[in-house]
């Protein structure tokens, strides 16, 4: 599994989350506590937003407490908002074009999770892709597929309904296609200006997802894990919810993705 780190709020220092803490995104990814590998060597990237309105994306395939460039980066780039991420692999090659963050226009997305036995049903997946997106798809992962395909149901006029759509049809295709378990999902993505993140699986063995309302730095830490190993003063995110971060506050709602359906 994968461990992600996200920043909402007062331009910060990508350093406050990516390698200053004492159980820094640099440090999990060679130490993580709370997912079943402790080792995330498959790559990192981070995706920050400043002065313009898509974010700056730079990602590598090297383990990130090896890359002096990463820390170089975090301790010179100053940003309101960025998501950060250190990859372990669930089968997908080790590439740049496979490391979180994906970014395409203003928007962005990390994943840590899984879609059962995506290798057998990947030509079905990227069918599901819209033509116009579908020159975006660079690497060859479901957490890549997943986002293309929200954005194509229309992430930009309804970014939880979107992903909601996109994340059900995949659990669908797991189902149908895959093997179980169908679709594990703690996720980020942003516009540039909020900040959603979800915490969903179709077991009960979902990713874990924290945050934390920093005041004194006006904005809220997103986290796969503590930034801290004793995790006083961070809130953990309920099975089936996303929450909205807009710097001052969080909104949660749940995210069952059939409930309209069984409704209906």
């Amino acid at each position: 599994m994968c461990r992600w780190a996200a920043w909402i709020g007062k331009p910060i220092f990508l350093e406050e989350i990516v390698s200053r803490p004492g159980h820094s995104l640099i440090v999990q990814s060679h130490q993580a506590e709370r997912c079943t590998s402790t080792v995330n060597a498959d790559g990192f990237g981070v995706a920050w937003y400043d002065h313009r309105p898509e974010p700056g994306l730079y990602r590598d395939v090297y383990p990130a407490w090896s890359d002096p460039n990463l820390a170089a980066v975090a301790r010179q780039v100053r940003s309101p908002l960025f998501l950060a991420h250190v990859r372990a692999s669930t089968g997908s090659a080790i590439s740049r074009n496979n490391c979180h963050p994906f970014a395409v226009g203003r928007w962005s997305f990390m994943h840590n999770g899984q879609v059962g036995g995506f290798d057998a049903f990947r030509k079905h997946a990227d069918m599901g892709i819209d033509d116009a997106l579908y020159p975006m798809r660079k690497g060859a992962t479901d957490s890549e597929a997943i986002f293309l395909h929200a954005l194509g149901l229309g992430l930009d006029a309804d970014p939880v309904g979107a992903m909601r759509r996109a994340a059900a049809d995949m659990q669908r295709l797991s189902e149908t296609r895959g093997t179980a378990p169908y679709l594990r999902l703690s996720a980020a993505w942003s516009n540039g200006e909020q900040l959603w993140a979800v915490r969903y699986a179709s077991d009960a063995e979902a990713p874990t997802l924290y945050y934390r309302h920093c005041a004194e730095r006006g904005g809220f830490m997103v986290v796969s894990e503590p930034l801290e190993s004793d995790g006083l003063g961070w809130t953990e995110v309920e099975i089936g919810t996303v929450c909205r971060f807009d710097g001052a506050r969080v909104v949660t709602e749940p995210f069952g993705l059939f409930e309209a359906e069984r409704a209906a």
